[in-house]
């Protein structure tokens, strides 16, 4: 296998540059939606070429939406910097330190997002569609509870629905607003906090005509209690099984639903995640357990002529991540590849950065079983070869792939 992949690399290679970067423009064509992954959430070169990437689909393919892999409430914050609904004052380094609290900080309170906002900010004063920023993830459970509470207690004509956001807020607010306790009460409590969630929503939902437009605050009321819904099952699960994975994933299919669907027919969506999300599940051994993700479901729902997935991957390098859940960040050193694994193929077909576009006429070549790389937030180099690597047939889990060769680690802010 070796020997025939590696031939097939370095025939459909283009090397890394703002030319092949615009081939994969071409190539995404009319697609309403493009996934952008990256093979770890602590790779500088990851980030950078995929905002450069989104710079060209805003410019040249009228792209305004941006969702990636994070909270609400915390995101939120960049949307209303980028669209001048905050107050000013405050720079793009001050919104992404104070608003992003929660483990593991360095996602996107980074010097490489930082440059990003700013260059969005300065690019939706002269765009007649303003660019939006959102975040896609569930973890902010009792943070989007606050949210939906204080919206609603600051316009009390919304009478019905603040019944309904205070019920869920008293069901919730025995746990200490940590989700860890949350999680593991829920193998003795009733079914009342899901009730309440999800008669949240839905008296939100009938009522959201009613909601001011002015800033989005209508589409920030249902995202947040969306949220709150999707949250509460992710957490009661988690202490399960891998359901929770599914769960998660189909949040964020919804999530990204809810923005086109508000933004109209017109919209076209860009989605910064990892590729264990954006990378089709269908085509590695995730199906094997049963689990899907995000590039999966959009693919089955908006079919494959109108999506483009675009996957990330690295030789060796440094990578910022953290020894256990919830540590402090390190700089850790990424080992090279294994020949037999994917980035290890890679890197003895061209050892440098390159760029590969799979097409009906190629995707064959690269559909062999193979293990590719996926780096966590928490990562042990030693015991790489055991977890690291998901089988995968490339080809088609993505319609484009961007590998870095030698990649260095994310720069933080805090």
């Amino acid at each position: 296998m070796s020997r025939k992949l590696i031939n097939a690399i370095k025939e459909h290679s283009l090397p890394l540059n703002d030319e092949s970067l615009n081939k994969i423009v071409e190539a995404i064509g009319n697609s309403r939606i493009v996934m952008i992954g990256e093979a770890s959430h602590g790779t500088s070169e990851f980030y950078t070429i995929r905002a450069e990437l989104s710079k060209k689909l805003i410019n040249e393919k009228g792209f305004n939406i941006i969702a990636v892999e994070g909270d609400w409430p915390s995101v939120q914050a960049i949307n209303r910097y980028v669209k001048g609904y905050g107050p000013e004052g405050k720079s793009t380094r001050e919104v992404l330190v104070e608003s992003f609290n929660r483990w593991p900080t360095w996602m996107w309170a980074n010097e490489e997002v930082e440059q990003f906002v700013d260059w969005l900010k300065e690019a939706n004063t002269s765009l007649d569609n303003k660019v939006g920023f959102y975040g896609i993830d569930l973890y902010s459970l009792f943070e989007s509870i606050d949210e939906v509470l204080n919206f609603l207690s600051e316009n009390p004509k919304y009478g019905v629905d603040l019944e309904h956001a205070k019920k869920a807020f008293t069901c919730f607010e025995p746990y200490n607003r940590m989700p860890e306790h949350y999680a593991l009460s829920t193998a003795h409590f009733s079914d009342q906090c899901i009730s309440e969630v999800s008669s949240l929503l839905t008296s939100l939902r009938r009522n959201e005509q009613r909601y001011p437009d002015k800033h989005e605050e209508d589409l920030n009321v249902i995202m947040n209690a969306l949220v709150a819904k999707n949250a509460e099952a992710y957490y009661r699960e988690m202490m399960q099984d891998a359901k929770s994975w599914n769960t998660r994933d189909y949040h964020m299919v919804e999530a990204i639903n809810e923005l086109l669907k508000y933004h109209g027919e017109d919209s076209k969506i860009i989605i910064w995640e990892h590729n264990t999300h954006i990378g089709d599940a269908s085509e590695t051994d995730m199906k094997d357990d049963g689990l899907i993700n995000v590039g999966q479901v959009i693919r089955e729902q908006y079919g494959k002529e109108n999506t483009f997935a675009i996957g990330f991957g690295t030789y060796q390098g440094t990578v910022i991540a953290a020894d256990r859940w919830g540590d402090p960040l390190e700089v850790i050193d990424v080992p090279t590849s294994k020949l037999s694994m994917w980035e290890g193929q890679l890197h003895a077909a061209n050892q440098d950065d390159q760029v590969l576009i799979f097409t009906d006429e190629n995707r064959e070549h690269f559909n062999d079983w193979i293990g590719h790389r996926a780096i966590g937030v928490v990562y042990h180099p030693e015991y790489e070869a055991y977890g690291n690597y998901v089988p995968s047939r490339v080809g088609s889990r993505y319609d484009a792939f961007i590998f870095i060769d030698q990649s260095t680690a994310l720069k933080p802010l805090k």
